[in-house]
């Protein structure tokens, strides 16, 4: 090709940094054997929970399903976390169960979300340092559309401060932000 190294060098630093060569001293480059989805999938695997939670929107296990409601409608999310006045984490409510509710001919301004929300110990959480594959596998595995980012609460290892969320849509967000990244 009468090439000179200087011509080349960019070139194959791009194809090292992007995986597919591998470089060693006194060996030179060499093809690392890694196809592109198994790049792709490694990449993705190292994308992390803390680089892409969102704010999380909490209410008290005192506050009714009306209101609930109404967050839930006005900050255009499909799930609530319910804390303590303290500040930690006892429970999900999810439109379904604000729906079931809704469905009976109650007053929804009396009955709080304590009552029909999800319960610890049975919430699916996880934490910033988690990846963002652990968590679409959480989601997937127990069938939610969104998990709390949560982190020990003042040091109690007992109960959990919610400090984000993950969904559905955060997932999607990632997935078209690195297609964007790929050129064809």
């Amino acid at each position: 090709m009468h090439l000179t190294r200087a011509t080349l060098r960019p070139d194959l630093a791009i194809l090292t940094m992007s995986g597919f060569l591998d470089a060693r001293p006194r060996v030179g480059y060499f093809y690392s054997g890694k196809t592109a989805n198994q790049l792709m999938g490694e990449h993705i695997r190292n994308l992390h929970v803390k680089d892409y939670k969102s704010v999380p929107v909490v209410v008290t296990e005192a506050t009714s399903v009306y209101d609930a409601i109404c967050t839930m409608f006005l900050e255009d999310v499909g799930t609530i976390f319910v804390i303590k006045k303290e500040g930690y984490l006892i429970g999900v409510v999810s439109r379904k169960d604000l729906l079931q509710t809704a469905m009976g001919k109650q007053d929804l301004s009396s009955i709080p979300v304590g009552v029909v929300m999800s319960r610890m110990p049975n919430l699916i959480t996880c934490t910033p340092e988690d990846t963002l594959h652990y968590a679409a596998q959480q989601m997937m595995r127990h069938q939610v559309d969104s998990l709390p980012v949560v982190r020990p609460f003042q040091g109690d290892d007992r109960h959990l401060e919610v400090i984000g969320r993950i969904s559905k849509t955060t997932l999607a967000k990632a997935f078209v932000e690195l297609g964007q990244h790929i050129s064809v």
